[in-house]
Formats: structure tokens, C-alpha cells, sequence
């Protein structure tokens, strides 16, 4: 499998404050198993979990890191280049990687993130160079988002795009 998340941090961190299993570190957790081959890191930006030694641990490894200026200013084909044609992905976003503005659902925010039509074209790109096998939408805080609703539709829909997308590609073949 190949990870593909979508963060604002990079989550590199081999432990934090003695543990190994929370805050910080979970990606560099799944490059420890077998069974994941590669990852795209997607949306990161400013400072917070990674420290220098982090990024060149998770380059070592292979990891692929696209920042949210490299995708502002190169549009999302910066992070799609880097997805491997027929893969099979276990994709993870973490609301924290989408903008502020088009995601306030979050109880940190940091400006610059990925765009909410730049995260639609993200997921239909990743159906279609690949098999979708898991999807997680994880730290929405319902208690940060607006009366409007915002981010609650924008999972909303991200979900749908992604089953959509795959439906599309003919990843829901009867059998």
C-alpha cells in the first residue's frame, strides 16, 4: 500500500515525551510496517511536529513531501507526480491540511493550507491512478466549526467525491 496524507505536519517524530504511539508520529509508525511500500505527504507547512532530523528520516525513507506552497504554486499536479500509476492507496486527511478558510473545523488553525476545489481535484486524481482501499477524514472538531456548517459539508463532500471517483474508475465492479 501506499499512504498518501494530507497534513499540515508531518508526523515523522520517532517519539514524544516518551511515547511512540500518538501525537507526532504516525506516519513514521506505518513506514514501519511491512505492508506499506511508499507515502505521499501532502499540505505541509509552518512549523509543529517535524524537526530537521524528521524530514531527512522520512526522505531517507523514500517519503514524497509536497508542501502547501508547492501545491499553490504549481497547482495539485505538484502532489498528483508523485502518486504511483496502479497503486493501491490508504489515503488519511487530516483536516488540519486543508486551508482555514475553506475548512475552520479545527482547533488549530494555520493559514495556507490545500484548497477545498484543490482537495476535490486531489481525491478524483487519486482514483484515477489507482485502487482506493481505506479512507479516513480525521480531526474535525465540530465544536470549532462555524454555525454554517462549513467544514461538515466539506467532509461531506470530499466523501462523496471520493466514492463518486471511485465509482467512476470501476472500483465497485459487481462481482
Amino acid at each position: 500500500f501506499t499512504v498518501i496524507q494530507v497534513d499540515a505536519h508531518l508526523d515523522w517524530r520517532d517519539e514524544v515525551h516518551g511515547s511512540r504511539y500518538g501525537y507526532s508520529s504516525p506516519m513514521r509508525r506505518a513506514s514501519e510496517m511491512d505492508w506499506i511500500t511508499g507515502m505521499v505527504q501532502i499540505g505541509l507547512r509552518g512549523t509543529g511536529s517535524a524537526r530537521p532530523v524528521d524530514v531527512a528520516e522520512a526522505r531517507a525513507w523514500g517519503s514524497r513531501l509536497v508542501t502547501a506552497r508547492d501545491v499553490r504554486e504549481n497547482g495539485i499536479e505538484a502532489a498528483l507526480r508523485h502518486i504511483p500509476e496502479g497503486g493501491v492507496f490508504l489515503v488519511t486527511i487530516d483536516c488540519d491540511g486543508i486551508d482555514p478558510a475553506d475548512f475552520p473545523g479545527i482547533s488549530s488553525l494555520a493559514p495556507g493550507g490545500i484548497s477545498y476545489p484543490d482537495m476535490l481535484d486531489l481525491i478524483a486524481g487519486i482514483t484515477a491512478k489507482g485502487r482506493i482501499a481505506g479512507l479516513d477524514i480525521v480531526e474535525f472538531g465540530c465544536e470549532h466549526d462555524p454555525s454554517s456548517g462549513l467544514s461538515a459539508t466539506v467532509c461531506a463532500r470530499m466523501v462523496m467525491t471520493a466514492i463518486s471517483s471511485m465509482i467512476s474508475a470501476g472500483q465497485f465492479a459487481k462481482a
